[in-house]
């Protein structure tokens, strides 16, 4: 009994290999006519095409383009994604004098144009949270 099971296995496994075999060269026939059906003349020149049609520009030194085109990326909420802000010593200091002045952090990063993590970040560094 298991030796015929076993015999049902390796007919079914030949089987599959067979038709994944017949599926392949089926699509294999398929692909190799496409630039023909869409009057192109070579592979190369259809996949330009498609690269060209689908907005992502040509690709260079054989690198591809990952994400969406520089600033056109969408944020979580619909809208753009904001530029990304330079932390320079006068952001810091600016941070800096507002903490002193009291205001929040949410408040000093709406001021200064930066994001409240790198409101956080720059009080961190600066030793003006309590550890916990």
């Amino acid at each position: 009994m298991l030796l015929n099971k076993l015999n049902q296995l390796k007919a079914a496994r030949a089987k599959v290999a067979s038709l994944e075999k017949s599926i392949e060269n089926k699509l294999n026939r398929e692909l190799a006519a496409l630039p023909e059906k869409y009057g192109f003349e070579t592979a190369a020149e259809l996949a330009e095409a498609i690269i060209r049609a689908s907005g992502a520009g040509s690709v260079r030194g054989g690198g591809k383009r990952r994400g969406p085109k520089p600033g056109k990326a969408k944020a979580a909420g619909g809208g753009r994604r904001r530029k990304r802000a330079k932390i320079t010593d006068e952001t810091r200091e600016q941070v800096k004098k507002m903490v002193a002045e009291g205001k929040t952090g949410a408040e000093i990063a709406k001021t200064v144009g930066i994001s409240l993590p790198s409101v956080q970040n720059i009080k961190k560094a600066a030793g003006l949270v309590n550890q916990r």
